[in-house]
C-alpha cells in the first residue's frame, strides 16, 4: 500500500514478550479506570509532564500490542485514504477482477482519478460490513432450512413406521 498513508508494522519486529506486558497493564489501567476519557502517561520517575492520550487511542495501542505479542503484523489506515483496485481487492482477499465488477454494479462506490477507480478504505469497510451480514443471514435461514427439512423427514420416517 504504498500510494496510502498508512502504518504498518511487520510480523515479528515488535518484541512479542515485551508486547505481552505492556498490553496487560494497558488493560489493567483501563478496566480500573473505565470513567477516565484521557489517559495521563507519566515518567517512571514522575518528575517529567504527563502525556495525556485520548482514551480511544489507547485502546488502539492495546489492540496493536495484543497483536504483535501474538506475532502478528498489523495496518493502520486512515478511514478516508484512497485505495487503488488492486489494495482493495487484496484488503476483501478477491480478486481485482472481481472487485472491478462490484465497482461497476454500484455495491462499492469509488471515483475516477484520469482512468484509474480510487476506493475509500472506509467504503471499502461498509461495503465488506454489509456482505458479512449478507452471509450471516444467507448462514442462518439455510440451517433454519435444513431444520424444517429434518423434521419433516422424521414425520414422513414416523409416519411410515405407523402404517406398518
Amino acid at each position: 500500500m504504498t500510494d496510502v498513508q498508512a502504518k504498518r508494522v511487520r510480523p515479528g519486529s515488535i518484541d512479542a514478550e515485551m508486547a505481552g506486558r505492556a498490553v496487560r497493564r494497558i488493560k489493567d489501567y483501563l478496566m480500573r479506570s473505565h470513567e477516565q476519557s484521557a489517559i495521563r502517561v507519566v515518567g517512571e520517575h514522575g518528575a517529567e509532564d504527563p502525556l495525556i492520550l485520548p482514551r480511544e487511542a489507547v485502546s488502539l495501542l492495546a489492540f496493536i500490542l495484543a497483536q504483535a505479542a501474538e506475532g502478528r503484523g498489523v495496518t493502520v489506515i486512515p478511514s478516508h485514504a484512497e485505495l487503488t483496485t488492486q489494495q482493495a481487492a487484496d484488503m476483501l482477499n478477491v480478486s481485482r477482477p472481481y472487485l472491478i465488477k462490484l465497482l461497476e454494479e454500484g455495491e462499492i462506490p469509488f471515483r475516477l482519478v484520469g482512468k484509474h477507480r480510487r476506493v475509500t478504505c472506509e467504503d471499502l469497510q461498509e461495503y465488506k460490513r454489509r456482505d458479512d451480514a449478507r452471509r450471516r443471514t444467507a448462514a442462518a435461514a439455510s440451517v433454519a432450512g435444513s431444520r424444517v427439512r429434518s423434521i419433516m423427514r422424521q414425520r414422513r420416517t414416523r409416519r411410515r413406521a405407523a402404517r406398518h
